[in-house]
């Protein structure tokens, strides 16, 4: 029996993925920023479901609560960075303030969890922690660059971190879903106002299209979270994991782009080097 840390459990791909690992027959603690959601959370499963109230962006409180689930509930064999939301509106429209938000909770909320689980897990030598992401970490498009951006940094620090601690045997994977049927595009989006009107002609379809289609959307939350089940109790989990139909599709003609794009730069790319072999190498390494 696993013990599962998962941030954000109230609703959408939280509460789907905490539900496949209940049935899974693993033990989950769940968090959530509402204390009247508490008793039904720890009422799906007696004695293996555990809510804890929990901000993740408040970070004096991430390693206590941490602590406190290790002593009372058990050492934390999985981890699921899944607390987030949604920002759209156009990158001038939108405010310093809105992408410090989003980056807060998106990015620097699942870095204070992770660093406040990964000690432990190292020390144990065994662990798995899960980013949930996007395919907008890989793909971009227009009216969502905050949200993109704080996407694109965590799919960095979760390729990165996996290659930190491989020799400790933890996992780090970056699950990456398409468009699932949940709350994202809904209630629980951000929008920034609208003022300039020369965006009129790109926004106003986007955003009326995102809300007619919210609900609507070809994923089915239920069996993401039993794919992420799926992957935990893998021999070898990937460092990414793409869920969701239009999530490969759209991600596999990024790709296309990419290679047609630097082929077609090539020459330029290489006639900025020294003419020097003896310097040839890999800088990063």
């Amino acid at each position: 029996m696993k013990t599962w840390f998962i941030t954000g459990v109230s609703s959408g791909l939280g509460q789907a993925i905490a539900e496949a690992a209940l049935a899974a027959g693993d033990r989950v603690v769940g968090t959530l920023r509402n204390e009247k959601h508490l008793s039904a959370f720890a009422a799906l499963s007696a004695g293996r479901s555990f809510a804890v109230v929990l901000d993740v962006t408040d970070y004096s409180d991430v390693q206590p609560s941490i602590d406190r689930i290790e002593r009372e509930v058990g050492p934390i064999d999985v981890l699921v960075n899944n607390a987030g939301y949604g920002h759209e509106g156009t990158f001038e429209e939108s405010t310093l303030e809105d992408l410090r938000r989003q980056f807060e909770v998106n990015v620097f909320g699942a870095v204070a969890v992770t660093k406040a689980v990964l000690p432990k897990m190292r020390k144990r030598r065994s662990g798995h922690v899960i980013n949930v992401t996007s395919m907008g970490g890989l793909i971009t498009m227009p009216s969502l660059s905050f949200y993109h951006g704080s996407k694109f940094a965590l799919e960095g620090l979760s390729e990165a971190l996996g290659k930190e601690v491989k020799d400790f045997g933890i996992h780090v994977t970056a699950v990456e879903p398409g468009s699932f049927r949940t709350d994202w595009a809904g209630r629980s989006m951000n929008r920034a106002p609208r003022g300039v009107e020369d965006y009129d002609t790109l926004m106003n379809p986007i955003r009326e299209r995102r809300i007619a289609m919210s609900g609507k959307q070809l994923g089915n939350p239920k069996k993401l979270g039993e794919a992420v089940v799926k992957l935990v109790n893998s021999e070898n989990p990937p460092a990414h994991l793409l869920l969701g139909s239009d999530a490969i599709k759209l991600v596999e003609q990024k790709l296309e782009n990419l290679r047609a794009e630097y082929a077609a730069w090539k020459e330029v790319t290489l006639s900025t080097d020294f003419i020097d072999e003896s310097a040839a190498g890999n800088p990063f390494a």
